[in-house]
């Protein structure tokens, strides 16, 4: 009986015959054989049965069995108590032991809420901020007020034709340019007919007035008769007082016989627009006469027409005394209400009829209406304080402008240059005079004039001929008082 002895590795394997005696070894086949797939360990050799869940613990946090993959490497022989022995070791290796205080520290997130600290178990929270809306008085609900969009176009494009046309200044003053063209034989209503439907009340007051600045007062008075038989066009104070207007600007008013009687009838709008009228018509006895009616029945005109009628009366010196008693009506209402123009006209006023003081407190009062003075303003100020001789207030005046960052304009450069130069200032009266010059103002023949003096009060004589050469280039001729005075001076340093 033949005996082979086959070796692999260091273990001899002996083979008798038929019979093979088999090793606890596993034998590695050639890489083309079939190999078998192993059977994991826990499967082989099961250790125990499973015990039941500890209720007191939470199964989450156990950690079971880490089984570790192990990865099947060919031509390899493991022994299998050497497999056990392994097998015990990472049994001992994966069970970690968790200490109690551990385990309810992380067992408590399971839970829910964390307990607090004791001692503020009831936190005090504070109360919320008062909302707007709550805390607003009770009032009656108002109208909700439209809010044009972003888009002035596409919110224009949205609203209908006739809210386009009614309000709209090119087409309201494009009738008038219609009424214009016009032939005398025909009359306005050709025109007023197709546009009819798309006008309300107050609509045609601009058409009137163009037409009172284009000259045509019948066109203008046709246009109100048209109106009168339109229902939804009339009554209405608005073209009436338009009407009034340009009819007394161009004398085509006829006064009624009862100017008492119509006067308490009339509405303030239409009294002051006849005011107006016969304002800028150059009738200012009718003004006064309106003026005086309206102040026996006791009705209460705007300032602003007082104002107009005093600019008109002061540019009269023979009418100053009717420009004061009129000055001093005004001054004595209690409800004086001022725009910024109207205060600036009165002041100019007051300046001509020598009324200082009166400058003063009409400053004085818009100051404390919350006013901020125009660069208009403060000129007239500083004229009115030149004129009464205080030059040092006035000067005040040019430092505040420089204070407030106030933008001057020619007559405000006049005006102070004029100043320096009765404050015999040479330095800044030169230096306003360039400053006028470099912001692109020309100056006026004055102006050479009051900088010429000084210098020639200086000394200056050099400067005096450029001054003179510059206002020649600039088509001023000097007048013989300047020229004779330049020679003197010349005459004088010549010897």
């Amino acid at each position: 009986m033949g005996c082979f002895l086959l070796t692999v590795g260091s273990n001899p394997i002996s083979l008798r015959g038929n019979f093979v005696v088999y090793s606890r070894v596993t034998l590695m086949a050639q890489e083309h054989s079939r190999t078998r797939r192993k059977i994991p360990n826990n499967l082989r050799y099961p250790r125990r049965g499973k015990l039941p869940p500890d209720l007191g613990a939470n199964l989450f946090l156990k950690n079971t069995t880490n089984t570790t993959k192990e990865s099947y490497q060919p031509g390899i022989m493991i022994n299998d108590e050497e497999e056990d022995q392994e097998q015990d070791e990472n049994d001992d290796d994966d069970d970690i032991v968790w200490e109690s205080d551990e385990i309810e520290a992380i067992a408590s997130l399971f839970r829910g809420r964390i307990p607090q600290k004791p001692g503020k178990l009831n936190r005090e929270r504070p109360l919320p901020l008062p909302l707007p809306y709550k805390i607003r008085p009770l009032r009656l609900p108002m109208p909700k007020k439209r809010t044009k969009m972003a888009s002035p176009v596409l919110f224009s494009s949205r609203e209908p034709l006739s809210k386009k046309v009614y309000k709209s200044p090119g087409v309201l003053t494009g009738l008038a340019r219609e009424i214009k063209s016009l032939p005398e034989e025909e009359d306005v209503s050709s025109v007023l007919d197709k546009w009819g439907q798309f006008l309300r009340k107050g609509s045609l007051s601009m058409t009137i007035r163009e037409l009172g600045h284009m000259g045509l007062p019948e066109r203008a008075l046709q246009a109100f008769c048209w109106a009168r038989k339109q229902p939804h066009l009339f009554p209405d104070d608005r073209v009436l007082a338009s009407t009034v207007e340009v009819l007394a600007r161009n004398h085509a008013l006829k006064m009624p016989l009862d100017l008492e009687r119509f006067v308490g009838l009339a509405s303030r709008g239409v009294i002051e627009a006849m005011v107006r009228g016969f304002t800028k018509g150059g009738s200012l006895h009718l003004a006064l006469m309106l003026l005086s009616k309206a102040k026996k029945g006791n009705r209460i005109l705007d300032p602003s027409v007082y104002a107009k009628v005093l600019l008109e009366l002061a540019k009269n010196p023979d009418k100053h005394i009717l420009a004061a008693a009129l000055l001093d009506e005004l001054g004595d209402r209690d409800d004086l209400n001022l725009s910024p123009q109207d205060c600036t006209a009165i002041m100019k006023v007051c300046i001509k009829l020598g009324k200082f003081e009166t400058v003063e407190a009409l400053y004085k009062w818009f100051r404390q209406s919350g006013h901020d003075p125009s660069v208009v303003m403060y000129t007239t100020l500083i004229h009115s304080r030149y004129m009464a001789k205080k030059h040092r207030e006035a000067l005040a005046v040019v430092w505040e402008m420089e204070g407030s960052n106030c933008l001057f304009d020619l007559p405000a450069y006049r005006v102070v240059i004029r100043l320096f130069v009765a404050l015999n200032d040479l330095s800044r009266a030169s230096r306003y005079f360039s400053r006028l010059k470099e912001s692109g103002f020309s100056p006026t023949y004055d102006i050479y004039r009051d900088v010429i003096e000084l210098y020639m009060v200086s000394g200056r004589l050099a400067k005096c001929r450029d001054v003179c050469k510059e206002a020649e280039m600039a088509g001023f001729k000097l007048d013989k008082q300047i020229v004779s005075q330049l020679l003197q001076l010349g005459e004088r340093y010549s010897k």
